[in-house]
């Protein structure tokens, strides 16, 4: 489990094709530190499982699952990944409660700067469209945002400078993908009313 709260801004390595997977390669020197085979570290909101970890760079293996249905399988060596690792029992829950299993990509449609903010808009799958309420939580690459509108085909946040710095937001334009993950408390909800 996560909280959607980016530990640190980290670069692919990497990139090794293996049968049905890669193996991907990240720098990060802070989540690395502590990690160990077996650890979860959230790359750009996909949950991995780190194999080997060596000098501020851990590996993980992504499968053709995971390349296919979330943003990954387009990363180049030097692209900027946001990382996190998984929380303990004594970690702050800074965001909201978040899995690292991606529900879909969206692409970023369009960014409104103002002198302390900046409103981005994302595109959303149609069916995600339920799971998603104004002032809601949902995770995008990563990062805990609140749902500033919700719209019939996508939704804004609005960046605060620390998010803007601090993560790959703070650069990806219009046309860019990025993974979702809605609040998983919604979906369990929609299950129990729906019985």
């Amino acid at each position: 489990m996560f909280t959607g709260i980016v530990e640190e801004l980290g670069q692919v390595a990497h990139i090794e094709p293996l049968n049905e997977a890669v193996r991907l390669s990240v720098k990060g020197p802070e989540v690395a530190r502590d990690a160990r085979a077996g650890d979860s570290i959230a790359v750009n909101g996909v949950c991995l499982t780190v194999v080997t970890k060596e000098k501020g760079v851990f590996t993980a293996d992504v499968m053709l699952q995971t390349l296919a249905h979330t943003s990954l399988g387009a990363l180049r060596v030097g692209a900027p990944v946001n990382l996190e690792r998984a929380v303990t029992p004594t970690t702050r829950l800074g965001g909201h409660i978040v899995q690292g299993h991606v529900d879909g990509t969206g692409t970023i449609v369009s960014r409104t700067p103002s002198e302390h903010w900046e409103v981005v808009e994302i595109s959303l799958p149609v069916e995600l469209n339920r799971y998603l309420v104004d002032k809601g939580s949902i995770t995008v690459d990563g990062i805990s945002l609140t749902v500033v509108e919700v719209r019939a085909d996508s939704f804004t946040v609005s960046l605060i400078p620390e998010t803007l710095a601090r993560t790959t937001l703070g650069f990806k334009q219009p046309g860019d993908v990025v993974n979702l993950e809605v609040d998983v408390i919604a979906k369990y909800v929609e299950k129990m009313v729906t019985r």
